[in-house]
């Protein structure tokens, strides 16, 4: 799950980055740096939120072992 945290940051990092620049001409800076600000908000707690809440799920189930299948013939 932590690499799913860092593709889901980095992404929207990305997003920021592009949506900065596309905005360029149409929008004044204040707006722009509020809604990359934004951006790059979801994508730290959603990147954090992923990486605790998705490690602490999956911790649980590796500590088991595998069911062993038996044949019945």
């Amino acid at each position: 799950m932590e690499i799913a945290a860092i593709i889901f940051a980095v992404f929207l990092i990305a997003v920021a980055a592009i949506t900065f620049f596309v905005m360029k001409k149409a929008v004044k800076m204040a707006i722009r740096a509020a809604i990359v600000a934004l951006i790059l908000l979801i994508a730290i707690v959603g990147g954090v939120s992923l990486w605790w809440f998705g490690g602490a799920a999956n911790s649980n189930s590796d500590n088991r072992a595998a069911p062993v299948n038996k044949k019945s013939r």
